[in-house]
């Protein structure tokens, strides 16, 4: 099913919701990476493993399809993602396991120091999406066709180039074209170029990509992203690492109290 640009109603958007997410109850258990393991001997004084989060990374554990790293701003979620992303073969900046470029490298030591407990299958595919660094995804597949000598990358992004849109646009073409079922999916902060309905748009294809076998580790803000069902949620902060339940997590709570209060907040900002 493509990624829908459109809602009519909230009665019509909440039964193609209900549908989708309702497919099947129980996610899958064909995961690729199990959990992380830290080397012996690290130094936990120096950087990124003072971390708290870093520093506790052996307590995740990819135990669901659907893996959620969430945290205010430096509690470790894109480094521990990176890190990730990068020892599953990954390039640092993004992009599928074929892709091989360095804008500037700031990749830290960590992805140096883990080794992943994979599963007894590899994926059929893969990507990593890290959003603050698409666009030099974008303008890598968009050098590399230009350069010719053989099929065109940008094909399997959609039909419109990916600078050809907004950054929103770009990420939804990339979800909806160039993913695909049994994949491995690493993502950081992909709700930053989407609208709140473009993110529900983007959790329900996640729910489809899952039930047809691929497993999704997300470092996210998003309320809307953190409902995905039975997901596994981790909150990251200076105490480490906890699992939690979505309406357990700072986000969820804040995000509510904000809605329900927001004109309190507001006369606060503006001193009355």
């Amino acid at each position: 099913m493509a990624l829908q640009y459109g809602y009519p109603k909230t009665r019509k958007r909440l039964f193609w919701y209900d549908t989708v997410m309702n497919k099947s109850l129980e996610l899958s258990d064909h995961h690729f990476i199990r959990n992380v393991l830290l080397e012996e001997g690290i130094d936990s004084d120096a950087y990124p493993f003072n971390i708290p989060s870093v520093s506790k990374l052996e307590d995740i554990n990819f135990d669901r399809a659907v893996t959620f790293l969430v945290g205010e701003n430096g509690s470790g979620k894109s480094t521990i993602i990176e890190a990730i992303a990068t020892a599953a073969g990954f390039n640092s900046e993004g992009g599928s396991k074929n892709m091989n470029f360095s804008t500037r490298d700031t990749t830290s030591s960590l992805s140096k120091k883990i080794r992943l407990v994979q599963g007894i299958t590899k994926p059929r595919t893969g990507y990593f999406l890290r959003a603050e660094s698409f666009y030099n995804v974008a303008s890598n597949i968009e050098s590399l066709d230009a350069s010719g000598g053989g099929a065109l990358i940008g094909a399997n992004y959609g039909n419109v180039p990916l600078h050809h849109q907004s950054h929103g646009e770009s990420f939804l073409a990339l979800i909806n074209n160039r993913f695909g079922p049994n994949g491995l999916y690493i993502l950081d902060e992909p709700e930053a170029a989407l609208s709140p309905e473009r993110q529900l748009s983007l959790l329900i294809r996640i729910k489809q990509l899952v039930v047809e076998g691929s497993q999704f580790i997300i470092a996210t803000h998003s309320p809307v992203l953190l409902a995905c069902p039975e997901a596994t949620i981790y909150e990251l902060s200076k105490d480490g690492v906890a699992k939690t339940d979505y309406e357990e997590t700072r986000h969820y709570n804040f995000m509510l109290d904000f809605l329900s209060n927001h004109q309190a907040y507001t006369r606060r900002l503006t001193g009355e």
